[in-house]
């Protein structure tokens, strides 16, 4: 119950800080609902601000704005003349697609990057350590453009733009997977060390095990537990990388419908993406509060206490 309630406070709180931020800036929301036309008549101007209720005060429309929310009422698109519901439907499934895939990717490559470098020195942890560093420091738009160049320009291997199938995905997929795998490195890294410390592992050495069995038989799956805590985290890195990426390589998704409906001050639009992400913030982080202690026994036991 304590999780449900602060999960909707988590949304309360997105929902008020959204309505607020795009009522503060500069602009009139009438002509953000007309649109660039030059032929607006004040009749039709009082005929649409009382249509969408922007006569009346301000805190009316918030509790207008909450009562609509809370009826599974996202409202209708300004700019596309649709229901955001359908408009969030239709480009849903291109954003799901890279998301996932880029955290796959980034937990393999953050996993394998552990087993090649595992018991190879302090030469060639501070390498991985370098590598891994650098991998994080490098902002996604950037990364995105160079690998455009290389690899679409330079090489023709993938496509630039859209869609393209499973190879029109590569690209995306790298551009967000290769920071995000980093930082799962660097963590899964610190708790394999600590974990190659414990009694346990003193035992399975000492019944002449190796270190690359001990490392994949049982300190690798103490070591990818704290994954799970970053969970949330990890989400918001994908929710927040999937916006530069899908605008830098022109694939549809929810990213591109935000960036172009923050321009035209398309507030029903702007509104759901924030709920939608703050949704999904919720869910995996009471997700993750609910499997840790089923992967830890050792969080039953003090729960239990």
């Amino acid at each position: 119950m304590r999780r449900i309630l602060a999960g909707l406070l988590v949304l309360w709180g997105a929902a008020t800080l959204t309505f607020l931020a795009l009522h503060l800036i500069p602009g009139d929301q009438v002509d953000a609902i007309l649109g660039p036309s030059l032929s607006v008549t004040p009749e039709l101007r009082a005929q649409i601000t009382a249509q969408y209720g922007l006569d009346h005060p301000l805190v009316v429309q918030y509790l207008d704005y909450l009562g609509q929310l809370l009826r599974g009422d996202l409202g209708r698109s300004y700019q596309r003349d649709m229901p955001v519901s359908a408009l969030l439907a239709e480009q849903v499934g291109p954003t799901v697609q890279l998301a996932l895939s880029a955290a796959l990717a980034a937990f393999v490559v953050a996993v394998l990057a552990v087993l090649v470098t595992a018991g190879s020195g302090r030469f060639g942890r501070w390498t991985a350590t370098a590598i891994e560093l650098l991998a994080v420091s490098v902002p996604n738009f950037w990364l995105g453009l160079i690998l455009l160049t290389v690899f679409s320009f330079t090489f023709p291997i993938f496509p630039s733009v859209g869609a393209g199938g499973p190879l029109g995905l590569v690209l995306p997929t790298a551009t967000l997977a290769l920071p995000l795998g980093g930082v799962l490195a660097q963590v899964i890294r610190q708790e394999l060390e600590l974990a190659n410390g414990r009694p346990f592992a003193v035992s399975v050495r000492a019944r002449g095990a190796s270190e690359f069995h001990l490392t994949l038989r049982h300190t690798l799956r103490h070591a990818v537990t704290p994954v799970v805590t970053l969970s949330a985290w990890v989400v918001g890195s994908l929710i927040g990388g999937t916006v530069l990426v899908e605008n830098i390589f022109v694939r549809p998704g929810i990213g591109r419908i935000l960036v172009g409906a923050v321009v035209s001050r398309d507030i029903p639009v702007v509104t759901a993406v924030v709920l939608l992400s703050a949704v999904a913030f919720v869910v995996v982080n009471t997700a993750a509060d609910l499997l840790y202690p089923i992967i830890d026994p050792r969080l039953r036991a003090e729960s239990r206490a």
